[in-house]
């Protein structure tokens, strides 16, 4: 079965204390469910249509354990969280075998 990657990316942040909240909860609901994280943090780079912005890379055993943390309970509270105080772009990605 191959592994699955977690993209996140932050388009805007609009409130700084929503997202730290958001940060102390999603972390720990990922790493409960499995999640590697392999990259956080504003982006190095970017280039053509991409933009220097806030970007997490968590690497999973699979799609189906990576989708199971974004339905969770716990990651679900961390949405909640975070609320309006994001505008975010999130894609679980399938490994090549």
């Amino acid at each position: 079965m191959p592994k699955a990657y977690w993209i996140n990316t932050f388009r805007t942040i609009s409130d700084d204390q929503k997202l730290a909240a958001y940060v102390e909860l999603a972390g720990p609901a990922m790493r409960a469910a499995g999640g590697r994280f392999l990259a956080r943090g504003d982006a190095a780079a970017a280039f053509e249509l991409g933009v220097t912005e806030r970007t997490t890379l968590i690497e999973f055993d699979s799609v189906a354990d990576a989708v199971a943390a974004y339905h969770s309970e716990p990651y679900q509270e961390a949405l909640r969280v975070l609320g309006d105080g994001a505008e975010r772009d999130l894609r679980i990605v399938e490994a090549i075998a």
